[in-house]
C-alpha cells in the first residue's frame, strides 16, 4: 500500500508540472515555428520591416527638374563682322519637383527654376515634357510649374501639423543626378527658423539623406503622403550631413494655392524692422519676459510710420494675439490681407499704448 501511494504522488507530482508548463507556454508558442514562413511558391519569407508600400505609391508622383539657363561669352575684341560675338554656352542645373494635380501642376522649389530659360521635367514612366513657370515665391523657396499633360499621378498631401519628432520620413529625388533615388531617416526636429535660409521659415528637420538635386522632391510620411518639400541641407562639404530641411506640407498648399490663383503671394506688411528682444534688452526696458519685437527701423510715410511708431517701440500684440519674437510677427502680418485694418498694443516710452494700423501690400522680392 505504501508503495502505491508513492507512486500516486509521484505520478501527481509530474502531471502538475507538465500542466504548468503548458499553462506557462501555451502550445501555439510551443509550436511556433523557428524556420522561415514558405510561400505558396516554396520560397522562404523573413520578417521584416518594410516601406514598399510607400515608396512605390509616392515615388510616380517625383519627378526630375532639368533647367538651363545661356551664358553669354563676352569677348576681349569685336568679331570681324564688328559686333560682339553672340555664341552662348548653356549652364545646366537639377532638381527635383511633385506633381500635385493630374492636369499638370508641379511643386518645386524657387531656386532650381530661378532664372532658367529652358525647364525640362521627367516624369515617372520616361517621359520628358516642356514646363512653364506658373508662379514663383522667393521668400518660402517654392515655385509652381505646369505642364501639358493629364490623368498624372498626383500625390497625397498629408498634414504637416501631425508630424512628430522621431516619425520615420522618407525622401524621394533626384541627387546628383543619377536618377529618382529614395532614402530613410526620421523627423529629427519640427518648427526650425532663424536659420537664415529663408523670409519664412518653419522647416521639418529630417536626417534621411538628402543631396544637391533633392530639392524640391519630397518628404512623405509611412503612408506614402507628402508631408514636406525637400529644400536645404546643413553641410560642411556640400554633401549630405544628416541634416536636411524640408517646407512643411501645410505652408507649402497655402502658396501653392495663391500661386495657382494669383500667379505670386499676396502678404501683409507693415514698414519696419523687428528684431527679437535679447536677456538685456528686457532688462533694459524693465519687462518682465523676452516676448515681443523690437522695432528696429521703419519705412517713412510708411504703414507703421503713419500709425504713429517708432523706432525702440516694443509691439507686444497685434490683431489681439501677442507677439513671441520678430518673427512671429513677420508671420502674422503677412498672413492679413492689405488694406485691413488691425489694432497694436505697444511699448513706447516705458508707456503701454494702444494704436491702429492699416495693412499695406508687401513689396515684391526681387529675383535674378
Amino acid at each position: 500500500m505504501r508503495k502505491f501511494w508513492l507512486l500516486f504522488a509521484q505520478s501527481t507530482t509530474i502531471a502538475l508540472g507538465i500542466l504548468f508548463v503548458f499553462r506557462l507556454f501555451p502550445p501555439a508558442f510551443i509550436n511556433k515555428p523557428s524556420s522561415p514562413v514558405q510561400t505558396s511558391d516554396n520560397t522562404s519569407l523573413s520578417p521584416q520591416i518594410s516601406f514598399r508600400n510607400a515608396a512605390k505609391l509616392a515615388r510616380p508622383s517625383v519627378v526630375n527638374v532639368f533647367t538651363s539657363k545661356k551664358t553669354y561669352s563676352t569677348p576681349l575684341a569685336p568679331s570681324i563682322s564688328g559686333r560682339p560675338d553672340t555664341n552662348t554656352d548653356p549652364t545646366n542645373h537639377l532638381g527635383s519637383g511633385v506633381i500635385v494635380s493630374t492636369d499638370g501642376y508641379i511643386l518645386t522649389n524657387q531656386h532650381v527654376v530661378e532664372a532658367a530659360d529652358e525647364i525640362q521635367v521627367m516624369l515617372h514612366d520616361g517621359r520628358t515634357l516642356s514646363a512653364n513657370i506658373v508662379g514663383t515665391d522667393p521668400e518660402t523657396d517654392l515655385a509652381v510649374l505646369k505642364i501639358k499633360a493629364t490623368n498624372l499621378p498626383a500625390i497625397t498631401f498629408a498634414p504637416s501639423d501631425r508630424a512628430a519628432i522621431g516619425d520615420v520620413a522618407l525622401a524621394i529625388g533626384n541627387p546628383f543626378g543619377v536618377g529618382q533615388t529614395v532614402t530613410m531617416g526620421i523627423i529629427s526636429a519640427l518648427g526650425r527658423s532663424h536659420l537664415g535660409i529663408n523670409t519664412f521659415e518653419d522647416f521639418i528637420q529630417t536626417d534621411a539623406a538628402i543631396n544637391p538635386g533633392n530639392s524640391g522632391g519630397a518628404l512623405v510620411n509611412t503612408d506614402g503622403h507628402l508631408i514636406g518639400v525637400n529644400s536645404a541641407i546643413y553641410s560642411r562639404t556640400g554633401g549630405s550631413q544628416g541634416i536636411g530641411f524640408a517646407i512643411p506640407s501645410n505652408l507649402a498648399a497655402k502658396i501653392m494655392k495663391q500661386i495657382i490663383e494669383h500667379g505670386e503671394v499676396i502678404r501683409g506688411w507693415i514698414g519696419v524692422e523687428v528684431q527679437d528682444i535679447t536677456p538685456e534688452l528686457a532688462e533694459s526696458y524693465q519687462l518682465t519676459s523676452t516676448n515681443g519685437a523690437l522695432i528696429s527701423g521703419i519705412l517713412q510715410h510708411g504703414p507703421a510710420d503713419l500709425a504713429g511708431i517708432h523706432p525702440g517701440d516694443i509691439l507686444l500684440d497685434a490683431d489681439h494675439k501677442p507677439i513671441k519674437d520678430s518673427l512671429a510677427l513677420l508671420e502674422l502680418v503677412a498672413a492679413l490681407k492689405p488694406n485691413t485694418t488691425i489694432q497694436v498694443t505697444l511699448l513706447h516710452k516705458n508707456k503701454m499704448l494702444t494704436t491702429t494700423i492699416k495693412i499695406d501690400r508687401r513689396p515684391k522680392v526681387a529675383t535674378s
